[in-house]
């Protein structure tokens, strides 16, 4: 069997859609005849947790630790919540900053590059040095955000010359919360410089989006494969509920909440007595205060209820029991390559969804290529309207069907199969 050094920050016992990626893939990667070492941080400092996932790390896995100092305990002194938003890439409108979050932003985008966790960079070079001397792996991969664990992929490839993946979830210096970061002139060409340098240095690179692939192949002429997301199993069958439940699971601020989604859903309360009286909104993460206020300006506080973070398995459930599930994004340029962990979960749990983001988003195509559900824009108000209506009378007719779509090419197995044949080959 091939051996493969994965660098990962985040592991179970972490929460939220960064730690399934690769704890699916070392999850089969064995199937493809390669072994997986993982290394990760002895003492981290995971903004969402959510325990139940240590039970799915496979059996016999070795897991590599050291310690990592992480600065956001000391901002944590100042004021825990911002700490733990801002560290989890989740930052505030400017004239809704505090003076203390404005601070911080100021203090993670100029002093920490490329962001909090680079003090793990030089410890975690030595001592991965030192195994990668004892004992021979055939590939090593890191994967971010955080984008400091590709320094150590750098590091190790110019030491020993090994064989080097970077993958990456998200972009780098094109995210959109890149420009909230109050980087001055200096501090934003290091990143550039450091972002080049890790795409023109790695063996292979992986993005989880085309989008993404496109904007790094006008940086570099290294190989780059497109690997997303993935699904594990297809749900089981729907929960019957009474209610019409319209639900979104996940972070959701302000930019990212259509103002049309919810005129609809009133306008509809309004005019429509049966909608009216089956009608829940669901809503489970971290919700802005805009959001909460937007709906309850409009007359639906009544139908809403927020349920915080919820675990996986009880994310798959509350999937399982919706009547649409909501797909949304900020309407902007920089967001049409992001493509959220969700949306291969919930097709997974073949319901219809309902997709609002920016013009081109390849999120939204993908739904429509699938035959999910529906993928509109944030002008689209009167379409929203329609589309609601219509899949209410159909639940109403028919109760709850499931969405016919194949989505075979988005399974955890085949997406690893795709890696594994990548490692081989490098």
């Amino acid at each position: 069997m091939k051996k493969a050094l994965i660098v990962t920050y985040y592991w179970p016992p972490a929460g939220g859609p960064g730690v399934q990626r690769w704890l699916k893939f070392v999850t089969y990667l064995r199937e493809f005849d390669i072994e997986p070492v993982v290394y990760i941080p002895e003492n981290p400092g995971y903004p969402l947790l959510d325990k139940s996932l240590v039970a799915e790390i496979p059996t016999g896995i070795r897991i590599l630790k050291q310690p990592i100092f992480e600065p956001y305990r000391f901002a944590e002194i100042f004021s825990k919540g911002d700490s733990k938003t801002i560290s989890s890439g989740i930052i505030a409108k400017e004239q809704e900053q505090s003076t203390i979050q404005k601070l911080m932003l100021f203090v993670r985008g100029n002093f920490f590059i490329p962001d909090a966790r680079k003090f793990w960079v030089k410890p975690s070079v030595k001592y991965l040095k030192s195994v990668l001397e004892k004992e021979h792996f055939d590939v090593l991969i890191t994967t971010g955000p955080p984008h400091s664990l590709h320094l150590i992929g750098l590091e190790l490839q110019k030491s020993l010359g090994i064989k080097w993946i970077a993958d990456f979830r998200d972009p780098w210096t094109e995210i959109g919360y890149h420009k909230k970061l109050k980087l001055t002139q200096s501090s934003r060409q290091k990143h550039v410089n450091l972002e080049s340098e890790v795409l023109n240095k790695a063996d292979h690179i992986i993005t989880t989006s085309h989008t993404t692939k496109a904007e790094f192949e006008s940086k570099t002429t290294r190989p780059i494969r497109v690997i997303t997301n993935g699904f594990d199993n297809l749900q089981k069958e729907p929960i019957t509920s009474d209610h019409f439940e319209i639900s979104h699971i996940g972070s959701l601020l302000s930019g990212r909440s259509p103002e049309i989604l919810w005129k609809a859903i009133a306008e509809i309360v309004e005019n429509v007595s049966d909608f009216r009286n089956k009608l829940k909104i669901r809503l489970a993460g971290k919700i802005s205060s805009e959001v909460k206020e937007s709906i309850e300006e409009l007359g639906l506080q009544e139908y809403l209820q927020i349920d915080g973070y919820v675990s996986h398995k009880e994310a798959l459930e509350m999937q399982n029991r919706a009547s649409i599930l909501l797909l949304l994004e900020i309407d902007s340029e920089e967001t049409r390559g992001i493509i959220p962990g969700k949306i291969f979960e919930y097709f997974a749990a073949k319901k219809p969804i309902l997709a609002i983001g920016p013009e081109n988003w390849e999120a939204g195509k993908m739904v429509l290529d699938t035959q999910s559900g529906t993928y509109l824009l944030f002008s689209d108000k009167e379409k929203v309207k329609s589309w609601i209506i219509d899949q209410f009378y159909k639940k109403e007719a028919q109760g709850i069907k499931k969405v016919n779509s194949d989505i075979s090419q988005y399974h955890r197995r085949e997406l690893t199969a795709e890696l594994a044949d990548l490692i081989k080959k490098i």
